[in-house]
């Protein structure tokens, strides 16, 4: 079952852990007049989800949904969170809009955003950020501007099964083991990306796998992303890819 922790001020990290890998699916939660969900999890993590989800509020309430880039543990549970909340949109950067969501066997609403765009929720503020390439063409992270809040997807992202909040120094262990499984393509768009996020100085990094990071931890991270090789090299899941 899906644990549930409160992070920052009215922000709840759900995590499920998969036993066979011992490696953590995290969704966030922000509760406030217009409640918003940070990826769906699997499609059949659904009902435990949504479980999690209904310990803080009614999940009819749900206003977005938001999908940082077209993947099943980003998104696989979209369809039933959006049929259960009438009001609830999907949000994911206007890349993801155009190539994906519009494009699927979905007929929800669906709403693409542009860099610097943002959304009210009440006491919360969410900033979308584009990101193109790191992880996938289409990503995009979002920023919760009252609690500092970033939601960077993959990115800082540990194996594991780790805390709710992490403060260890795993900045090299973290980048070897995305190296291992061949996460990400290439080293400069994600270093593009950790240099923006130095300078929105963010107070806490929540990402979709592992521990969140206060943010006087986040530099040891940014660091080691930045000295370190992680790009890949040949292996998929720690399998060498002929070639």
């Amino acid at each position: 079952m899906a644990r549930v922790d409160e992070v920052a001020k009215g922000i709840y990290r759900i995590s499920t852990l998969e036993a066979e890998s011992e490696f953590q699916f995290n969704q966030f939660l922000i509760d406030d007049e217009r409640p918003v969900l940070i990826h769906t999890g699997m499609f059949p993590m659904y009902e435990s989800v949504r479980a999690a989800v209904a310990e803080v509020l009614d999940p009819a309430r749900l206003a977005y949904v938001v999908c940082p880039h077209f993947e099943a543990d980003e998104c696989g549970g979209m369809g039933r969170f959006v049929e259960e909340a009438p009001a609830a949109v999907l949000a994911c950067g206007e890349a993801g809009a155009m190539l994906n969501l519009t494009q699927w066997d979905y007929s929800g609403p669906v709403q693409g955003f542009r860099d610097g765009d943002v959304v009210d929720l009440g006491e919360h503020k969410l900033r979308f950020l584009e990101t193109p390439h790191v992880h996938h063409w289409d990503s995009m992270m979002v920023f919760e501007e009252t609690t500092g809040s970033l939601f960077p997807a993959d990115l800082y992202a540990q194996p594991g099964d780790q805390p709710p909040v992490v403060r260890e120094n795993l900045g090299r262990e973290v980048c070897g083991f995305y190296q291992e499984i061949g996460i990400f393509a290439a080293e400069g768009p994600v270093r593009r990306v950790v240099n923006r996020i130095e300078g929105l100085n963010p107070s806490w990094v929540h990402p979709m796998h592992g521990g969140s990071l206060p943010g006087d931890v986040v530099p040891a991270y940014t660091r080691a992303l930045r000295e370190e090789e992680f790009a890949f090299d040949g292996r998929i899941f720690g399998r060498r890819i002929p070639g």
